[in-house]
């Protein structure tokens, strides 16, 4: 057995290990951080720009993990998984049977797909979380005839908007598409815009500028529930290049509906589908994209506090219930009373910020400061792209937890723009702005100051008033 020994070990190369580490770095660059990762790539954030002072947009690319020793002279890398952490020693054992001592510990394993069926039973049932999964679909997509969707998220999404040349059959349980995100509104805007545009548009694709990776084949095999680290915004853009130029491009939504059961056949598509209205599917494959599960697939000498939905509970400085112990990104439940405006929904941005969190709390347990809550968990945002638009949502942006004493302004533009204002008591509570509207600062104020817009009226989306000048 090897020994190995670090001020802060931090377990996960998706974006919440990543940014961990490298807040660690910039705040302790003398002390020895190690890494714990299950893949030779991890998950960087790069081009980082900022709509107003919580609203950020970032693009994450894949790189190799021994590229961050050039950034952080005093890190190690272990290529290997966590299997047990013993809290009153201090120390974790990985699965290849390494004892690593801590002072502190962020876990940041992420979460794994959330598959239908018994999924694990076919080859032919996948769910898109992680660069393998990817690989796998585009090996598929080259050849498939048709293919099945289930989910309504963002992945979901992404998949029905960047494939070509095949047939897709979009299962969701809801009355509308991309639920996760936007409301039916939105839903019918996007609709609108993927009726209208024309074959040369729709197949028109943005040249993707970056370095590409392999993973090593080594190294793939570590892991073999987590595999590679968590999709970044821009996963679906590998999608775009891979064509199966003899299909048909042809897409069917099924709403409220779920998945009974698959069944393997012989016959022209290899998979039967069976939907909870009796309908029945046939296919080549099915895409599973219904969600994360924290992945806690890893045992403790004593048990931490864990969330309803099977994530490790956090404070506001993303601790869990056992000291020095802290946790980040998909992997946690944030247990702590949260701001009026925000909440948790597992998205690469609260990665990111959970992350940072829980990198300042650990460096301030160690130097024995005194820290607070950072601002950006005042204001729920999520900033990406959806169906070539791009997407701004903040606060409570589809009245979550205003019961119905809420009412909504909207102004929409066909193809251009979508903007939803959620307003109780006259005052701003969260927004949906889709398109280059250039809104995003002043919702971001409207929303933490709570200014009385009474006086506005409906006036306050009137496209011949640039109410913006208002609140400069």
């Amino acid at each position: 057995m090897s020994n190995m020994k670090a001020t802060y070990v931090v377990v996960g190369g998706g974006i919440a290990g990543v940014t961990c580490v490298d807040t660690l770095a910039i705040l302790h660059p003398e002390e020895s951080v190690l890494l714990i990762t299950a893949s030779s790539l991890v998950k960087n954030v790069s081009n980082v720009s900022f709509f107003a002072k919580t609203i950020v947009k970032f693009d994450v690319h894949e790189t190799e993990a021994s590229s961050l020793k050039r950034i952080h002279p005093n890190l190690t890398i272990v290529y290997d998984s966590l299997t047990h952490i013993d809290t009153v020693n201090k120390v974790v054992t990985t699965d290849g049977g390494i004892l690593l001592e801590y002072n502190v510990l962020c876990i940041c394993t992420g979460g794994i797909p959330k598959l239908i069926s018994d999924s694990n039973n076919s080859k032919r049932i996948l769910g898109i979380r992680d660069t393998e999964s990817v690989h796998e679909f585009q090996s598929k997509l080259k050849s498939g005839r048709r293919m099945l969707i289930v989910g309504n998220g963002g992945i979901a999404s992404e998949i029905v908007h960047a494939t070509r040349g095949i047939q897709k059959v979009w299962v969701i349980r809801d009355d509308y598409i991309s639920a996760t995100f936007i409301d039916p509104g939105a839903a019918e805007f996007f609709q609108d815009t993927f009726k209208n545009k024309s074959a040369e548009e729709t197949s028109a694709s943005a040249v993707l500028r970056r370095h590409i990776f392999t993973e090593e084949d080594t190294l793939v095999s570590l892991n073999k529930d987590l595999k590679s680290a968590a999709l970044g915004p821009d996963w679906y853009r590998k999608l775009e290049s891979i064509r199966n130029e003899t299909g048909e491009q042809e897409l069917q939504i099924i709403y409220k509906v779920e998945v009974v059961s698959v069944m393997e056949r012989d016959g022209e598509y290899p998979l039967e589908v069976e939907l909870t209205n009796g309908q029945k599917i046939q296919c080549d494959f099915v895409i599973s994209a219904t969600g994360v599960i924290p992945a806690n697939n890893f045992t403790w000498d004593c048990k931490p506090g864990i969330g309803l939905d099977g994530g490790l509970s956090v404070n506001e400085f993303q601790e869990t219930t056992i000291k020095d112990v802290y946790a980040a990104g998909d992997v946690a439940h944030a247990a702590w009373n949260p701001g009026a405006h925000w909440f948790q929904l597992r998205l690469w941005t609260q990665a990111r910020q959970m992350a940072s969190m829980a990198a300042k709390a650990m460096h301030a347990r160690i130097t024995n400061e005194k820290i607070l809550q950072d601002f950006c968990f005042e204001l729920f945002t999520h900033c990406t792209t959806l169906f070539g638009y791009r997407i701004v949502l903040l606060g409570k942006y589809n009245g979550q937890g205003l019961g119905n004493n809420y009412e909504i302004l909207l102004r929409t533009t066909p193809r251009l723009e979508y903007i939803k204002f959620v307003i109780q008591n006259g005052r701003l509570q969260g927004a949906i702005l889709i398109g280059e509207t250039d809104l995003e600062e002043m919702c971001e104020n409207l929303i933490l100051d709570q200014i009385d817009l009474t006086p506005f009226g409906d006036d306050i989306l009137n496209p011949d008033i640039d109410i913006d000048d208002y609140f400069d």
